[in-house]
Parts: C-alpha cells; sequence; structure tokens
C-alpha cells in the first residue's frame, strides 16, 4: 500500500538533502516532484496542486532550525498537510439510538457485504450485540455469502427468502433486533454495477424508512479516481456520514484515500485492509501520513495487539512462563494469534523503518507454515515438555512434517531464545508498561 508513492516522495524530499536552507528555488522544485508524485497516485489534479500550494506556502513561511536539515522540515510540513488532507482528525462512529443502525451502500463488487461481517466483529469487540441484515434481493448467493459470514462470526443474520421489498426486510429487521435485544443493526443493500436511477432510488426509499444512525459507503480503493467520482455520486443523493475504503492492501496507488475527503467533504471512518475479519482498521489521518511517508504507525500496531489480548488467557500464559512450563502449544497459540492481526508484510511496515527494509521483500500470507507443519508432527507429550526432543526424535519430526534437520534445529533454537525472552518480560505489568512507552516514542517522533 503506497509503496510506490512512498518512493516518489523520498526522491522529492532528496532535493533538499545537504541544503542549509529554504530558498524558493528548492522548495519550489521540492514541491513540484510531490505534486507529480500524487498526480502519478492518482490524486485529484485541483486537490494535488492546492496541496503543494499549501505546502510550499507553509515551508517559505518558516524558519530552519540550527537542530533540523530543510528536507527535515519539508517532510514535517508534508506530514502534517497529509494528515489535513486526508481529515485531519479521525471522525468516530455515530452509536447513538436503540439499536444504533448502520446503512451500507456502494457498487457490486466493492466488497461491502464481506465489510458489514467486518463491522459487526469489530464493533462486538467494543461491547456491541450485532444483528446482520441481508438486504440485497438482486445478487444471487448474497443472502448465502451473509449468512456464512454471519456463522463463522458467530453473528445473527435477519433474512427473507422470497421477498423481494428491500425496505420491508430492513424494517422487520430492525423490528427483530429491538425485540431480541441487540444494540447494533447493520444493513447490507444491494450493490451495483453503476449508478443508476432505479436502485439509486430503492436505496434512498431504504433509508428514509429506517432513518439509519450512520450511512456508510463502502468504495475498492483500486478504483482510483473513479472511487472518489463514485462516492460523490452517492453522497449527492444519500448525504452519507462517512466512506469506508477496502483493498488497502491491495495494489493501490492511494489516489481514493487522498483526494476523496476534498472532493466529497465526507470522512473515511474505516479501511479494510485484507480478506480476515480482523483486517479493519478505524482510520486516523494523522498515522496514514506517518505510514505514506514511511514513518511507519506503532500505535496502531499496539491497538491490533491488543485486541487480540485476552486477559484470562494472559494471565494463564505467564504463569507457564514463571514456572518454565511454556511449550510449543502456546507458541502455537501465539502464532494464532499474530496472524489474526494481518498480514506480515503490512504488520511490519508499522514498524518504523522496517518497512523501507521490506519494500522488495515477499513476505507470503503462510508465512508460518513451515514451523506449524514441524510443531504438528510432535507428539503431545513433546509439545508440552521440548526437553524429550533429542536428536532422533528431530530426526522424526523433520521427516514428519516434510522439513530437513536444519529447519527443525533452527525453530528449536528460536522457540529457547522466545521462551527466554518471555520470561525476561515478566508479567503482564511489564508487558503493559512497555506498551505505553512504544506508544510514548511514537507521539515524541510525531
Amino acid at each position: 500500500m503506497f509503496e510506490n508513492l512512498n518512493d516518489k516522495l523520498e526522491r522529492a524530499f532528496k532535493v533538499l538533502k545537504g541544503q542549509g536552507q529554504i530558498t524558493e528555488i528548492n522548495v519550489a522544485e521540492t514541491t513540484k516532484e510531490i505534486r507529480k508524485a500524487l498526480l502519478d497516485a492518482d490524486v485529484n489534479y485541483k486537490t494535488a496542486k492546492d496541496f503543494t500550494d499549501r505546502v510550499k506556502a507553509k515551508a517559505m513561511g518558516e524558519n530552519v532550525l540550527t537542530s533540523i536539515s530543510p528536507g527535515q522540515l519539508l517532510t514535517k510540513i508534508t506530514h502534517d498537510e497529509l494528515a489535513e488532507l486526508m481529515g485531519g482528525q479521525s471522525a468516530g462512529i455515530n452509536m447513538s439510538g436503540n439499536p444504533t443502525v448502520v446503512l451500507m451502500s456502494g457498487l457490486q463488487g466493492s466488497g461491502k457485504t464481506t465489510f458489514s461481517g467486518k463491522l459487526a466483529n469489530h464493533l462486538r469487540k467494543k461491547g456491541k450485540k450485532p444483528l446482520l441484515i441481508a438486504c440485497d434481493v438482486y445478487r444471487p448467493a448474497a443472502i448465502d455469502q451473509l449468512e456464512t459470514l454471519g456463522k463463522q462470526l458467530g453473528v445473527v443474520v435477519y433474512s427473507e427468502r422470497g421477498n423481494t421489498d428491500p425496505v420491508s426486510i430492513a424494517q422487520k429487521g430492525i423490528e427483530y433486533a429491538k425485540i431480541h435485544g441487540f444494540t447494533l443493526v447493520i444493513v447490507d443493500t444491494a450493490g451495483r454495477l453503476a449508478v443508476d436511477e432505479k436502485m439509486m432510488e430503492e436505496i434512498a426509499r431504504v433509508k428514509r424508512a429506517i432513518n439509519p444512525q450512520e450511512t456508510l459507503f463502502v468504495v475498492d480503493s483500486m478504483t482510483g479516481q473513479d472511487a472518489v467520482n463514485t462516492a460523490k455520486a452517492f453522497n449527492d443523493r444519500l448525504n452519507i456520514d462517512g466512506v469506508v475504503l477496502t483493498k488497502l492492501d491491495g495494489d493501490t496507488r492511494g489516489g481514493a484515500a487522498l483526494s476523496i475527503r476534498s472532493v466529497v467533504d465526507k470522512p473515511i471512518k474505516f479501511i479494510g485492509t485484507g480478506e480476515k475479519m480482523e483486517a479493519i482498521d478505524e482510520f486516523h489521518p494523522d498515522r496514514m501520513a506517518g505510514r505514506i511517508l514511511g514513518m511507519g504507525d506503532v500505535v496502531s500496531l499496539v491497538e491490533r495487539a491488543q485486541e487480540q489480548f485476552d486477559e484470562k488467557a494472559a494471565r494463564e500464559l505467564n504463569k507457564k512462563i514463571q514456572k518454565d512450563q511454556f511449550g510449543f502449544d502456546d507458541f502455537l497459540d501465539q502464532i494464532a494469534q499474530i496472524k489474526k492481526m494481518g498480514n506480515m508484510k503490512d504488520l511490519m511496515g508499522m514498524i518504523p523503518g522496517v518497512g523501507k527494509a521490506l519494500k522488495n521483500i515477499d513476505i507470503p500470507d503462510d508465512a508460518f507454515k513451515g514451523i506449524e507443519a514441524i510443531i504438528k508432527s510432535m507428539t503431545p507429550d513433546e509439545r508440552k515438555n521440548p526437553a524429550l526432543i533429542n536428536g532422533s526424535r528431530r530426526q522424526r519430526i523433520a521427516k514428519g512434517s516434510g522439513n530437513n534437520i536444519e529447519a527443525v534445529n533452527k525453530l528449536m533454537k528460536q522457540f529457547e531464545e522466545t521462551r527466554k525472552m518471555m520470561k525476561m518480560m515478566g508479567d503482564k505489568t511489564k508487558m503493559q508498561n512497555m506498551m505505553r512507552q512504544m506508544q510514548q516514542m511514537q507521539g515524541m517522533r510525531r
């Protein structure tokens, strides 16, 4: 995500490298390169021009402190302006109403139904009791898809097979939610191949009938400027409350994320960063600006880790660590928690400096596959007590997992190092203090 834009912005800042002061000439050269980088990322031309004009005006009005270089100053100004371009502050979701009703809208293929499931899962973790309503009466298997997601997540799905009136289904679904104590209702409507009058009137009728607290427009970020134009058409008709950008883990140039707020004047509220149900983030403009400029995003990384943090399980794990009873089954559990946080390259890219180092390295989603195969080739006793694994057992494990003995030896060594490190880290309090320190470091860096 944004790798190409990051490369071009880096090259733009190199114009100022080694220069002791900001001048109108070197700022003009740099901002010209920034504008070209933005246009290449499919950012709206007027948006790109206004943006670089603001950066130039701010840069010319700044005195360069002796402790920083002109390049560092312009990077800081660009970061702040990027954050402002994308909305400045994160826009929360309106959770008023009993139940809170969220209406999903968007084109067919934008990832709307999948995102409805992700949103239900995300808000459930925040204490909401979600109900999904299937109002797509046109697409074959649309109801099946939502019900499959609901079953996977343990979320109830309200549907009426045979009923072709989405207004009626939405109204009855909300009544069902009120009777059964659901605190959140997410209404998944039919996607459309293009902005056509009949379908726009239908979703407008649904909105008038249910009066949702939030109307979200889901857009595929890989469609670039078309995404911005479609969002504007939907907003003109529905007066949406916010935008959801999906597929930001794909080969996207980033133009939609950078342009949509300035053109539509509605905030980006969520982003989808993968296929897994946990691959959803609340949108924070300042953090995204940092990621675009290669600064990482430690705060979001810590938040993802905290979402997977189970206090009861952590207490049990801590007892095992202190008693030297941490085994390979526990190791597998930790791997499962990491996998839930998202794809590895995205996670590593959140660590300042690491994203650049990994730019040309492919980290597959099944990066742990080999490790899991080795562990699952061990007997239950071996997983519980790794000290049992002698040379002959390692040979058997290597053969059973389809690996060589070197891979097994490497894992055993890594496991022992991990066990020692976890024991040194101590109890949960120390872990929480470390997380707070990471967040403070992120704040100081900015």
